[in-house]
């Protein structure tokens, strides 16, 4: 009887344990349920945008930004620093950043190493001469004698996912100063991408890009608009009074200026390219193509990429720098209030994402004063590389062993070295070790190194620049304070710098939360944080994480 008892007391006993666990996961799911609908009110998801505007504007600084807001208006950088999502700053984790590597890495999410951009120009080890990162004897100009295409790309871009996702409905355009910057941004499934020809002044692309865009024939053979048939005509002169230039305080005698760009009788593209009139051309033929394709206005969201120039005016010395680098600010300020003015009524800002990314390098014109010492002396490549060869010459024998110095990188003769069964490996340590001693050099680093050997932050960040096929033996790091002499061309003479300047990062639209966030993030997050908000996949080598902030 106290058996049976037992097994009835311990049965009820479990019944009413079990009914209480039931209890709690109900009563813990519909907790869980209101959770989660308490969250989603508070936090809802943003609505995909009809409209994504990538802009990229090269050379643009940070604190330029700051010191000349009080001469910019309330619809351009203003309305974008106030009621956008403004990083302060993005790093960019490579060596050697121009135009053409820093745009593909802003639209791959991936590092050169991955996409292949290591320049905009690169040393062709079979045919012995600088080519064109993007040069693609396959496919002939519009517009144009280059014969380019965006297959130098080896991995997709955010265009590229945006196409695939919508089944190749979205319309995606790039328009750029140059061709690398268009094909960098547009992709490989660019409806139109199109950069302004050195020679004819037209809007050119390439036989890659197979549509036809019948307002930008229009626009080129506009004897009106097109910068064929008015380019020689154009001079630049300061918009604002120059007294109101005041933003560095070291500059004495503000004068004004005027340039020509026909005094390049042989190419004034190349001048003009330098000059703020490049933007406001850009956001000209990006209003025409924005309404005569109905951007934005269609089921699947489109994609315009835009470049623009923020950085000096000729590489040369010139005293009005100052003046002349507000003027530029204070003009790509009203291009950018014409283009936002022009989104918001063709579809609206809270159906529009945009993104504003610096290309975080710059060349900055320098003029030291009379009779000033400064640290540092002249680094002479084609003595170093002679330097080299000798000590090459007298350690493996006398053979011409470096094919080329080019872009702090050397190149050796790889079939030389095998046809003399050469340990290519020993070669290279030999050869940095060498160098490392030359006046100017902080550091050698070799391609063994970045792919096999041991990690640091030093090699990682050479790595990430390094691309098998593309890039040389050795990468030279020159001491800041050194002049890199080129013989070829004397005015075109750089001082090496590697002190940190800002290049911000801007979101807005799409019903993003104004906010000011001054942590440094990194280049390779913008591409999955903007595929992110298109709720696409992110480019097939983007290895950066979301930004928080944009969930």
């Amino acid at each position: 009887m106290m058996e049976k008892f037992s097994t009835v007391f311990v049965s009820t006993l479990y019944e009413k344990i079990q009914f209480k666990i039931r209890m709690n996961k109900i009563l813990s799911s519909l907790v869980a349920i209101f959770s989660i609908t308490t969250l989603s009110a508070n936090n809802p998801s943003p609505e995909v945008p009809k409209l994504v505007v990538g802009i990229t504007i090269d050379q643009l600084r940070g604190d330029y930004l700051e010191m000349f807001r009080h001469n910019f208006g309330n619809g351009g950088f203003n309305r974008l620093l106030n009621g956008g999502l403004v990083y302060s700053n993005v790093e960019y984790d490579f060596p050697n950043l121009d135009r053409a590597s820093t745009i593909a890495t802003i639209f791959t999410g991936a590092y050169p190493s991955y996409h292949g951009i290591t320049g905009e120009n690169q040393f062709s080890i079979t045919e012995n001469r600088e080519v064109s990162a993007f040069a693609d004897n396959n496919f002939m100009g519009n517009f144009t004698t280059d014969r380019v295409s965006p297959l130098a790309i080896r991995v997709s871009t955010i265009a590229n996912e945006l196409k695939t996702a919508s089944g190749g409905q979205s319309d995606v355009f790039a328009f750029a100063p140059y061709a690398s910057q268009a094909m960098a941004s547009g992709g490989h499934g660019g409806n139109g991408v199109f950069w302004l020809d050195d020679e004819n002044s037209k809007w050119a692309t390439s036989t890659f890009y197979r549509e036809r865009i019948p307002i930008i024939d229009q626009h080129n053979r506009n004897t009106q608009a097109s910068l064929t048939y008015i380019l020689r005509s154009i001079t630049w002169r300061p918009a604002n009074d120059i007294s109101r230039y005041n933003a560095f305080p070291y500059t004495r005698n503000i004068q004004n200026f005027q340039h020509h760009f026909s005094s390049d009788r042989r190419n004034p593209m190349r001048l003009f390219k330098q000059s703020p009139f490049v933007n406001t051309e850009v956001t000209n033929i990006a209003l025409q193509v924005m309404e005569a394709n109905s951007l934005g206005k269609r089921q699947n969201p489109d994609f315009l990429a835009l470049t623009f120039y923020a950085g000096s005016y000729e590489n040369a010395l010139d005293k009005n720098y100052s003046v002349e680098i507000q003027d530029t600010y204070y003009r790509l300020d009203k291009e950018l209030e014409r283009l936002l003015d022009a989104i918001d009524a063709a579809v609206g800002l809270q159906n529009a994402l945009i993104f504003v990314v610096s290309t975080g390098y710059f060349n900055e014109q320098e003029i030291i004063p009379d009779g000033m010492v400064t640290p540092g002396g002249d680094f002479n490549p084609e003595r170093v590389q002679a330097l080299l060869n000798m000590y090459l010459m007298h350690t493996y024998g006398r053979e011409q062993w470096i094919k080329q110095y080019y872009n702090q990188q050397f190149f050796f003769d790889r079939k030389l070295l095998e046809d003399k069964n050469i340990n290519i490996t020993e070669f290279q340590q030999r050869a940095a070790e060498f160098l490392i001693q030359v006046s100017g050099v902080q550091d050698v680093i070799t391609s063994h190194q970045m792919l096999h050997g041991a990690y640091n932050s030093t090699v990682q960040y050479y790595r990430n620049g390094f691309f098998k096929g593309i890039s040389g033996d050795l990468f030279l790091k020159l001491q800041p304070g050194w002049r890199v002499v080129d013989s070829q061309n004397p005015t075109n003479q750089q001082r090496v710098r590697s002190n940190a300047i800002l290049s911000p990062v801007i979101f807005f639209g799409n019903n993003i939360k104004p906010q000011r966030v001054h942590r440094t993030i990194e280049v390779i997050e913008i591409a999955p944080s903007v595929s992110h908000r298109l709720r696409i996949r992110a480019p097939n080598a983007a290895r950066g994480r979301v930004l928080e902030e944009l969930f």
